[in-house]
C-alpha cells in the first residue's frame, strides 16, 4: 500500500462506517425514548400512512362506543319512566275495580276517585320527561332517534320515542273511575307491556353494539401497535450493537488519522 500525504483512504473509509454507525445510535435513541418505531416518515412511510388511519378510526370508534352509551342510557331512562306508568296504571286499575263495589257508598267512591284523578295526572305527566333535552316519548306520533353503531356511519338503527297515545287512548275510557271495569284496565296495561318490550330489544341490541365496538377498538389498537410502537427488546438490542459501532469507529478512526504520521517520519 502507497504511503500518500493528500489522501488518507483508511480514515476516509473509517469516517464513513462512523456515520453511519451514529445515524443508528440517534436512530435507536429517538425510537426508545419516544417509545415508536416510526420516529421520521422516512422509517416506513407506508407505514405511518396505514397508521394515521388506524389512529383515526380508533378514535370514531371511541367516540362511537360513548354516543352508543348515551343512547343506552336514554332507553334507560325511558324504561325507568315506563315502569312508573305500570305501577300508576297497576293501582289505577286496582281502584277501578274497588270503586265496583257494590257495597261502596257514594263517599267511598269519591275517595277513591280523588286518587284515581291524581294519579290519571300523575301518568299525563309522564309524557314530558326528557333526556338531556331529548322527550322520551312522542307526542301520539312516530318519533325516532337515529343511532350509528358502527365508526364508519355504515351501520345505524332508530330507537324510538315510546308512543304513549295507544296508553292514553285505553285510559281516557278510564278517566272516569265511575266507568272503569277490568278491560279497559287490562288494554292499557298491554299496551304499555309493549312498549316496554319493544324498549327491553332495543336496548338490548345496543349493548351487543356497544360490546362490538369496544372489542374493534382493542383490535384496532393492537393492529396500530404493532405498525407504529417500537419493539423495545429488539430496539435495544439495536442500540447496544449501534453503540459498540460508533465506539469501535472512533477508535479506527484515530487509528486511521495516527497512521498518516508515518509519511512525516519519512519526510525527516
Amino acid at each position: 500500500m502507497a504511503v500518500v500525504i493528500n489522501t488518507n483512504g483508511s480514515a476516509s473509509y473509517a469516517s464513513m462506517n462512523l456515520t453511519k454507525s451514529s445515524d443508528l445510535l440517534q436512530k435507536s435513541l429517538a425510537r426508545l425514548s419516544s417509545g415508536s418505531r416510526i420516529s421520521a416518515p422516512a422509517d416506513d412511510a407506508g407505514g405511518l400512512a396505514v397508521s394515521l388511519k388506524l389512529a383515526a378510526s380508533i378514535k370514531r370508534t371511541d367516540a362511537s362506543a360513548v354516543n352508543v352509551s348515551n343512547a343506552l342510557s336514554f332507553l334507560q331512562t325511558q324504561a325507568g319512566s315506563l315502569k312508573s306508568a305500570a305501577a300508576v296504571l297497576d293501582r289505577m286499575s286496582e281502584l277501578g275495580t274497588l270503586a265496583g263495589d257494590v257495597t261502596k257508598s257514594s263517599s267511598d267512591i269519591q275517595n277513591y276517585s280523588t286518587e284515581f284523578t291524581n294519579l290519571a295526572n300523575e301518568l299525563y305527566k309522564l309524557t314530558s320527561d326528557s333526556f338531556n333535552g331529548i322527550s322520551l316519548f312522542s307526542g301520539g306520533g312516530t318519533g325516532s332517534l337515529t343511532v350509528y353503531l358502527s365508526e364508519d356511519g355504515a351501520q345505524t338503527m332508530n330507537i324510538h320515542k315510546a308512543d304513549l297515545s295507544s296508553v292514553f287512548a285505553a285510559n281516557t275510557v278510564l278517566g272516569n273511575i265511575t266507568g272503569a271495569n277490568i278491560s279497559k284496565a287490562t288494554s292499557a296495561i298491554q299496551s304499555l307491556a309493549t312498549l316496554m318490550a319493544t324498549n327491553g330489544a332495543q336496548a338490548s341490541r345496543l349493548q351487543f353494539a356497544l360490546d362490538s365496538l369496544n372489542v374493534n377498538k382493542v383490535n384496532l389498537e393492537a393492529a396500530n401497535s404493532r405498525i407504529y410502537d417500537v419493539d423495545v427488546a429488539a430496539e435495544t438490542t439495536k442500540l447496544a450493537r449501534a453503540n459498540i459501532l460508533v465506539q469501535s469507529g472512533a477508535a479506527m478512526l484515530s487509528q486511521a488519522n495516527a497512521a498518516s504520521q508515518i509519511a512525516l517520519k519519512l519526510l525527516q
